[in-house]
């Protein structure tokens, strides 16, 4: 999986003011002093280094070849001087046993369903690959007619029935985009169908945008996009242990009781084994907008011919290995900072993850140089690299349901990161971290422009598989704006789950990415295409350590809640937008944002002053408030989550039921809203006015601590 790029939120990024949130006036020097010591210290050709040794192999998650990695960064974590651990969890996690995809008729064909090699690129010949496949497809063997369904979204099916067209007991095909991969077989089967293809269409992902690799960074007429087709809507993870750990030897749910398994053969081939079967329908011609970029006319079906599927999966259990090293805080050492990323991957993974992988090792590496030369953060700091994050986010997961009541006693903030390169800084996360982020943007340069990162930001992209919606800024506005956070990677469980602040951090968006997923995003592609100076690589790390920094030595943590508050209140204007039957009374929810406004505004006072006093203060009275700080995300969660998936307890950000990767904000209100459900509505405004209130009455407590000092 990937970040979901992300954008911009209100600070204004030009202001001459060079103090950092959270330091008195008189330690700024010293805290910018340690920053250019750590942003000195990444090497480019460090960076290189390590994504040609971890890319060099195929290592999906589960495998020896996935091990061998972990154990590989557990030993460069253990050379640096850092207390490293390595924990072991057993997942479901599927892979494919036999897949057949042929069709009858006149002009019969069978799909080749492998990745032919790349001349010049040894590695697309390595053994070990496995075959491209969805994890947590359904096991069937079924023939039917086809019927073409375009992205496959709700919207698609809803056209289809206004045409008079079924897909019951029919075999649908859509192309990737426009929502993630899991929703085209959830949505099929919930209208009938008995099996799902999903391919990549040339229009998105091919030689439409750009040339094909090798020539050029986009998918070839035989790349295939894997992935997980689990229900991460309704909870990420182990299938088999939804809610707690599925740490070795623990009780398991038996592979029929597994909710967010798919219960039709789902299977993604490429444009080229795509071509035939959709040359094949008859019925109307598609729409305009259904229409992608092969040669033939888009027709939605079905034909006279049928197609014969066949997916057998192997659900067997397996160990995965997240590693975690430990940098111990001198002052408050109980209270924690996470930067985590991801190792496994569908086959090399040269970007998706190592790309980001190699950067977490940098920022690692440059911290253990920072310790040697007597720096001490304050705050405990710990790495992490997390397994089996493509089957579904298992390996975060596991470990976030293990360590639930540590992570909510201790840890303050967690950091991630995935996929990097070339491109402009994407940020998004919890808006309390606002200023804190754009901060970070203001104090550092982009590698190849020397411009504050704040500026390139302004030009936004969007990844394979994201489709989430964007507060779009006004031309000339120069106002610093994070993203809501959805789904789709390692964050999700820290802060939907457990409502601890969050932030996901990388560059990108102008590598034309085209190899997604498959056997080509490799070391080849990625040096050519992906970052090919790996100074984009050194960027994020000099980003990520600063942000460690910061969050682990300020005296004050750098919580800022106005911004939140704001967001918060468009949130709530867009909802009254939404054109629905339903119109609730957001009264309560209005006049706790106000109350908010009001109570921010305070604390920022309070906050002000506190620091210019703040060498005085007892560590007790400094330990006490920030809890408090740290602990304010927490009341925006509600033990019981949202309606129908009570693993996601965050009322202010979560992945759609329908979106996969891409955020709903005050979810289980505008889903509710959306869906014309008058009395759900209803209850989800109370509990939005009611997390809210609890959040305002932390920072009341917090402004009243800050004002004693």
């Amino acid at each position: 999986m990937k970040y979901i790029p992300l954008f911009l939120c209100p600070f204004f990024l030009f202001a001459a003011d060079n103090s950092i949130r959270g330091f008195p006036a008189d330690a700024v020097a010293a805290e910018q002093a340690w920053e250019a010591k750590e942003q000195a210290n990444p090497d480019p050709q460090r960076v290189r280094g390590y994504i040609q040794k971890l890319a060099d192999k195929p290592h999906l998650a589960g495998t020896p070849a996935s091990k061998a990695v972990a154990d590989y960064i557990a030993f460069q974590l253990r050379e640096w001087g850092l207390d490293t651990q390595v924990e072991e969890f057993d997942a479901l996690l599927p892979t494919p046993r036999h897949r057949v995809l042929e069709m009858d008729g006149p002009k019969p064909f069978r799909a080749k369903l492998v990745e032919p090699p790349v001349a010049g690129d040894k590695n697309t010949e390595d053994a070990g690959q496995i075959p491209p496949y969805n994890a947590y497809s359904g096991s069937g063997d079924v023939t039917a007619p086809l019927v073409y369904v375009n992205y496959g979204v709700p919207a698609d099916y809803d056209y289809l029935a206004k045409q008079g067209i079924s897909v019951k007991g029919k075999i649908v095909i859509a192309r990737y985009g426009s929502s993630w991969r899991g929703v085209k077989p959830k949505v099929a089967f919930e209208h009938g169908a008995v099996g799902c293809i999903i391919y990549s269409d040339p229009r998105e992902d091919g030689y439409y945008p750009g040339d094909v690799y090798p020539k050029g960074a986009y998918r070839p007429a035989g790349s295939v996009q894997r992935g997980s087709v689990l229900d991460i809507a309704q909870f990420p993870g182990d299938p088999l242990s939804p809610g707690f750990a599925s740490i070795p030897g623990a009780k398991r749910l038996p592979l029929d009781g597994a909710a967010t398994l798919m219960r039709i053969p789902v299977l993604p081939i490429s444009y080229a084994d795509a071509q035939p079967l959709l040359e094949s329908l008859g019925g109307p011609v598609a729409p305009a907008e259904w229409r992608g970029a092969l040669p033939l006319t888009y027709h939605i079906g079905p034909g006279e011919t049928k197609v014969h599927l066949k997916v057998e999966m192997d659900n067997s259990t397996h160990p995965l290995y997240d590693v975690v090293a430990r940098i111990p805080g001198s002052e408050f050492p109980d209270q924690w900072i996470i930067y985590g990323n991801h190792h496994d991957a569908w086959v090399h993974g040269a970007d998706d993850p190592l790309s980001g992988t190699a950067s977490l090792l940098e920022t690692a590496r440059s911290l253990s140089m920072l310790v040697k030369q007597g720096w001490k953060p304050k705050r405990t700091i710990m790495l992490a690299v997390w397994d089996g994050e493509e089957f579904g986010l298992i390996g975060s997961t596991e470990w976030c349901e293990k360590h639930a009541s540590e992570l909510d006693a201790h840890l303050v903030a967690y950091i991630n990161s995935d996929s990097n390169s070339r491109g402009h800084l994407s940020a998004g996360g919890s808006h309390t971290l606002e200023t804190f982020a754009s901060e970070i943007a203001r104090d550092l340069k982009d590698p190849r422009t020397g411009k504050p990162l704040a500026e390139t930001m302004r030009t936004r992209s969007r990844n394979s598989g994201a489709s989430a919606p964007a507060e779009e800024q006004e031309p000339g506005d120069k106002q610093f704006r994070l993203e809501a956070l959805g789904s789709g990677s390692d964050y999700t469980p820290f802060l939907q789950h457990m409502g601890i602040a969050s932030m996901n951090l990388g560059f990108g968006g102008e590598s034309g990415g085209g190899v997604y997923h498959s056997d080509y995003d490799d070391f080849y592609w990625y040096s050519h295409f992906g970052d090919p100076t790996f100074e984009y690589g050194k960027a994020l790390s000099e980003v990520t350590g600063t942000a460690l920094l910061r969050l682990s030595s300020a005296p004050l943590l750098p919580f800022e809640f106005a911004h939140f508050a704001d967001t918060v209140g468009r949130y709530v204007t867009d909802i009254e937008k939404l054109k629905s039957p339903v119109h609730p009374n957001l009264d309560a929810v209005k006049q706790s944002v106000e109350d908010l406004h009001k109570s921010a505004a305070a604390f920022e006072t309070a906050y002000a002053q506190a620091l210019t006093r703040i060498n005085t203060v007892p560590e007790a009275r400094l330990r006490e408030v920030n809890a408090i700080l740290f602990r304010t995300e927490r009341a925006l969660t509600l033990p019981k989550g949202l309606p129908g998936r009570d693993w996601y307890r965050h009322r202010i950000y979560a992945p759609g039921s329908y979106t996969g990767y891409a955020v709903k904000t005050l979810p289980g209100l505008r889903e509710a809203v959306e869906g014309g459900r008058t009395e759900e509505a209803a209850q989800q405004a109370q509990q939005v006015a009611d997390v809210l209130h609890s959040f305002d009455q932390q920072v009341q407590e917090a402004t009243r601590l800050l004002s004693g000092m």
